[in-house]
């Protein structure tokens, strides 16, 4: 049974191993579902009601058909005004995704914007967290994307893939170029 257990248990790990950068990677490119905003979002509070809830098998239908633009096809434009189209950008999910589109293109103060917009919605989402991380970086701004890897750190801890894709990009000296 031992000498069973010596074989299987290597043969294990090498699996799983194998398997957990097609799992991660899948991941750090952020769910293809939208997440709910934040019980306390102000604008419930004061009564608004948004027209299209992210629920809406229509408002998931398009935010998927954004999704896929960004991460299969790197439509980055058709992205932003589909994602624009939905009238959400309370959501956080939607905000982050027209920053990150914004930052793919190189419009970087557009992209602050949505990325700020992103975590007013929901100071707890960690993938604007690590997008707007990336940005910092992007911006020299080393210090900043430090702050928020401490953040995604608080948050989802330090084996989350959003904590070890930043840090990974934080270990590179600085003015390499960063791929992600």
């Amino acid at each position: 049974m031992r000498r069973l257990s010596m074989l299987l248990v290597p043969g294990l790990v090498s699996m799983a191993l194998a398997a957990g950068p097609m799992l991660t990677s899948a991941y750090a490119a952020g769910s293809d579902e939208p997440s709910p905003p934040p019980k306390s979002d102000s604008s419930a509070k004061k009564g608004k009601k948004k027209s299209s809830s992210i629920s809406d098998p229509k408002f998931l239908a398009a935010y998927r058909t954004a999704y896929t633009a960004i991460y299969d096809r790197h439509d980055y434009t058709g992205a932003i005004g589909q994602l624009k189209s939905l009238k959400r950008d309370d959501v956080a999910d939607v905000a982050n995704l027209i920053g990150y589109s914004y930052r793919k293109l190189g419009d970087y103060q557009s992209s602050k914007t949505y990325y700020e917009l992103a975590l007013k919605g929901d100071p707890n989402h960690v993938r604007t967290w690590q997008y707007y991380g990336l940005w910092q970086l992007e911006q020299g701004n080393r210090e900043q994307a430090q702050y928020h890897l401490n953040k995604i750190a608080s948050l989802a801890g330090t084996d989350s893939s959003e904590y070890r894709s930043l840090a990974e990009a934080l270990d590179k000296p600085t003015g390499a170029t960063l791929v992600y």
